[in-house]
């Protein structure tokens, strides 16, 4: 009867262990630039809940530096870059600062914002577009920092503005038409655009040495030259399949920078299967060299990729 009792309780007090460390979250601290740091050098912080779980979706939480939350959502892969569906962003003072939907990391769905006084600052959606990095906004309605509305059911004048960024125009039915001008004092240059029929026409930028860019895109995204089917058909040819156990296999997901030349720079595995085999999606990866750089109206830009690479399982 002792045995019996033992053996339930063994087994209670197993689950009970297994439950908890499956459980487990994990906290991770941020820089300026939102890349992995040290404690001793951070500006945010996030929590992923039950990190050590195999999950469709991993709720994140990221607090600025005094514990303030900063930002609530979730994300396909544990570190966090994969966003999708609703998030929601806070200033540190505690007012909500936007609310917006993400599929497949971008931009996707309604949108609303506010100012850092509580203040209504926009109502808009994003439009899905392949070329860019975030989808296209749709403004229904815009109020200025001094809470008047220049923007009403789609018409009138807007102007988007962050801490190094700053640019205006004329809506007309939700979009960018006519005249727009800005800068970005981070990047280092000044553009102007001109917009027709809910479309970008032309677009110049001047870089602070005084080089002018003619572009038709705003945001045009690193890809491989000849196409996604020649970058896999790269990875299959080189790939090394190291010996693992029988029945093992899946996606190991994987992210790098695409630098200015289009060379392939810091590889991370995001969430791999083990057994060598993420080890050898590096190496190939690193290897690949005929990407096309990003661009920032005209400007090559530096850009984080990310995708899944497939291993079949050894029979």
């Amino acid at each position: 009867m002792k045995s019996i009792l033992f053996a339930i309780l063994f087994l209670l007090v197993s689950k009970v262990c297994f439950s908890q460390s499956a459980s487990i979250d994990r906290k991770v601290y941020l820089d300026s630039t939102w890349s992995e740091t040290t404690s001793d050098n951070y500006k945010y912080y996030r929590i992923v809940k039950d990190y050590y779980s195999e999950k469709d979706l991993y709720v994140i939480n990221d607090y600025y530096k005094s514990g303030v939350l900063q930002m609530e959502g979730t994300s396909k892969t544990k570190d966090g870059n994969s966003k999708e569906g609703e998030f929601t962003f806070y200033y540190e003072n505690g007012y909500k600062k936007a609310v917006t939907n993400y599929v497949k990391s971008s931009p996707n769905g309604k949108s609303a914002e506010w100012y850092e006084n509580g203040n209504k600052k926009l109502e808009g959606e994003y439009i899905e577009d392949a070329k860019t990095f975030f989808g296209t906004l749709k403004v229904f309605q815009f109020w200025n920092s001094k809470n008047e509305q220049t923007v009403i059911d789609g018409n009138g004048d807007y102007e988007e503005v962050s801490e190094f960024f700053h640019a205006s125009g004329k809506i007309k039915e939700g979009f960018k038409d006519g005249l727009w001008q800005g800068s970005d004092q981070k990047m280092g240059y000044t553009f102007s655009e001109n917009y027709e029929n809910q479309k970008l026409i032309s677009g110049v930028s001047v870089d602070s040495d005084k080089v002018s860019r003619n572009y038709k895109v705003v945001e045009i995204r690193p890809v491989p030259k000849k196409g996604y089917e020649d970058f896999y058909k790269h990875v299959g040819k080189k790939f090394k399949i190291p010996n693992m156990p029988k029945g093992v296999g899946g996606k190991i997901f994987l992210k790098f920078i695409v630098d200015k030349e289009g060379q392939i720079i810091n590889p991370e595995i995001i969430k791999g299967i083990g057994y060598g085999a993420d080890e050898e999606a590096l190496r190939v990866v690193s290897a690949y060299t005929n990407f096309a750089p990003g661009e920032i109206r005209g400007i090559k830009v530096r850009c984080t990729f990310s995708l899944p690479i497939s291993i079949q399982p050894m029979e």
